[in-house]
């Protein structure tokens, strides 16, 4: 088998931790520590966190999406797929160097997505982008941890709490829909949705889709 090669690494903003880019043949990761939060061979939930998400909003005129995390673009790509040709997706990225990673190694992992006309990247906070919103957006994606809690980054916190919840909440349009993917389960974060003002489903997946794969969680909450 192939060992894995390290092919960069970059701090994250305002936190002690790094994320680092390793390669394995044709076969990327993003690692925090010993965390692997993303593999270029898995792609499924990823991907259904943008497929479910529209079909949500499925009909709307110029639709506005804000996607926080690029990651390794699958649920940019599926959005894209997605969405008619007038809509607007806004990637809220923090970590620059995988805006560069997105566009230098693993630019066959991107296929020409963030050159799309769509598409607008943000080096930005993710939550600084939807506390300054409102009704902007008719879905907003986040998957910038494993799950409802800061994992990469302690602040991110807050955008699971009841405050964060009801700024997002306050940045969508009405019936628009926040998603969020998780590698598990979380009952209390389920709640705090709820009583934010959501209606909430949470919807478990499989991490490649049909193919299987560890079980992923995606909350759909329609404002």
């Amino acid at each position: 088998m192939l060992p894995w090669i390290q092919l960069d690494s970059a701090p994250i903003p305002g936190e002690a931790g790094e994320l680092r880019l390793k390669q394995r043949g044709s076969e990327f990761s993003i690692m925090l520590g010993s965390n692997e939060l993303m593999n270029s061979r898995l792609s499924g939930s990823e991907e259904a966190l943008a497929t479910l998400s529209y079909e949500k909003i499925k009909g709307r005129p110029r639709p506005a999406i804000l996607i926080g995390g690029l990651g390794m673009g699958f649920t940019l790509r599926a959005a894209l797929a997605a969405v008619p040709k007038d809509a607007r997706v806004v990637v809220a990225e923090l970590v620059p160097a995988v805006v560069n990673w997105a566009k230098g190694p693993m630019a066959e992992v991107f296929k020409g997505c963030l050159d799309d006309p769509r598409v607008a990247v943000h080096q930005c906070d993710v939550g600084e982008l939807i506390g300054v919103s409102r009704a902007a957006y008719d879905a907003i994606l986040l998957d910038v941890d494993n799950g409802p809690d800061g994992l990469t980054r302690q602040s991110n916190d807050g955008l699971y709490d009841l405050k964060g919840l009801r700024a997002a909440r306050d940045a969508l349009r009405p019936g628009g829909v926040l998603a969020v993917w998780s590698s598990g389960p979380d009952t209390s974060f389920t709640r705090r949705v709820r009583d934010s003002g959501f209606s909430v489903e949470a919807i478990n997946m499989r991490a490649n889709g049909k193919r299987g794969g560890a079980r992923h969680v995606i909350w759909l909450a329609v404002r």
